[in-house]
């Protein structure tokens, strides 16, 4: 064998601060890499500590390693020993290609790639969370001012930035995290696996109204819970599902809450979900009503792509998914009357849970189709055009600025 031959293909780093993410927010992506012909390695916390993630990985050929890295909270020692492992890594495995995705693996996995000098860096903005949602004051505000300087610092050094709303991009550009020379991208979302999360039929009988999300305030869980105790009150037959845990995030809920709703009768709580999809054939109504940076919440595509009318707020990431008065409806943020009146609306016209379910499956397949949003993404970073994907003898390429 000659020696052109037996050069290795080109190596793909993927970063993530969560090893679930890995499969169900990024499983396409990762395989759509692997088809294009590359070594792909994914680097998280908690790897070794699940096995059916790292089976799955593994059983696509992609080559897996447990970093140490806090999902929360900004302990500068802990914060230093997951940069230092990341360096470590990159200089064993010589990428040629990072993407990290949430905070911290963008801030940290990009200065690593930086100082390792892996020829090509990208960073993908899913949200922006706690310390960007909200009055910044307090906690908050020091949290904010903090992100804010590492963003820029990190950004700085990148290729590309992708963002998954047009509001998170002339955020950072407005604040100057992302410098004007740095090219950005805005993608629908992270798309949504539509042949998994595959359209089902209504449930019959009264409308059941499901939440999906992290239980944190911010994501308006206790708007979702003052809205069913209304609408319970007048409509008992009317059913309020929750589905999600208490976080470790500063902003979550608290168990005596979500006792005390539970307990009060007005609301079921489902706990986490590995599968959401049999709560979503449950539901006749998606209701998300989110003041978070959400970058665009995956849970709305989801219950689009299985054909449901959605109700959710009329703020970054989350205004994008929904046409008010065709797939759903857009309400303002922590308002729970308006939140209140939307829900009405299926309970006096039930016919609308079908006419706007079918109108979402319908964006969901025009607009947020995973494979469509993958395919731009890969070609925003050289690795999609047919011409190139044999990576082993070819760069990638390099994407002027917009």
């Amino acid at each position: 064998m000659n020696a052109k031959a037996a050069k290795p293909n080109r190596r793909f780093l993927l970063v993530s601060g969560s090893s679930y993410s890995l499969i169900n927010f990024r499983g396409p992506l990762v395989r759509s890499l692997i088809k294009a012909g590359l070594e792909v390695h994914a680097a998280s916390p908690g790897l070794n500590d699940d096995p059916i993630t790292c089976r799955q990985l593994e059983s696509w050929g992609v080559i897996i390693h447990d970093i140490p890295m806090q999902r929360t909270g900004l302990n500068p020692w802990h914060d230093f020993l997951t940069l230092k492992s990341l360096y470590r890594l990159m200089n064993d495995i010589r990428p040629d290609a990072v993407l990290g995705y949430t905070i911290k693996p963008v801030v940290y996995g990009m200065l690593a790639a930086w100082l390792a000098k892996v020829p090509r860096r990208y960073a993908l903005i899913t949200g922006l969370g706690y310390a960007f949602a909200g009055e910044a004051r307090g906690k908050r505000a020091l949290v904010f001012h903090l992100v804010r300087r590492l963003y820029a610092v990190a950004l700085n050094k990148v290729d590309r930035v992708f963002f998954q709303n047009p509001d998170d991009e002339t955020l950072f550009r407005d604040l100057e995290i992302l410098h004007t020379h740095v090219p950005s991208q805005v993608l629908n979302g992270s798309g949504v696996d539509m042949a998994h999360f595959a359209a089902a039929p209504l449930p019959e009988g009264s409308p059941r109204f499901l939440l999906v999300a992290r239980l944190l305030a911010d994501k308006g869980v206790r708007q979702y819970a003052e809205a069913a105790r209304k609408i319970k009150q007048q409509h008992p037959e009317v059913v309020f599902q929750l589905a999600g845990d208490i976080d470790s995030n500063p902003d979550t809920i608290t168990q005596q809450e979500l006792a005390t709703w539970v307990g009060e009768g007005f609301l079921e709580h489902l706990g986490w979900l590995s599968d959401v999809r049999p709560a979503l054939t449950e539901s006749s109504v998606f209701v998300l009503p989110s003041y978070y940076r959400e970058g665009t919440p995956r849970s709305i595509l989801e219950a689009m792509s299985m054909g449901r009318a959605v109700i959710t707020t009329d703020a970054p990431g989350c205004r994008e998914t929904v046409i008010d008065g065709e797939n759903g409806y857009l309400v303002p943020v922590k308002d729970v009357d308006a939140l209140v009146n939307a829900m009405q609306h299926f309970i006096d016209r039930p016919a609308l849970m079908q006419t706007m379910g079918r109108r979402s499956y319908e964006i969901a397949k025009d607009k947020y189709d995973v494979h469509k949003v993958n395919a731009i993404m890969l070609e925003a970073m050289g690795i999609g055009k047919p011409e190139l994907q044999n990576m082993a003898e070819k760069p990638f390429d390099t994407i002027a600025a917009k």
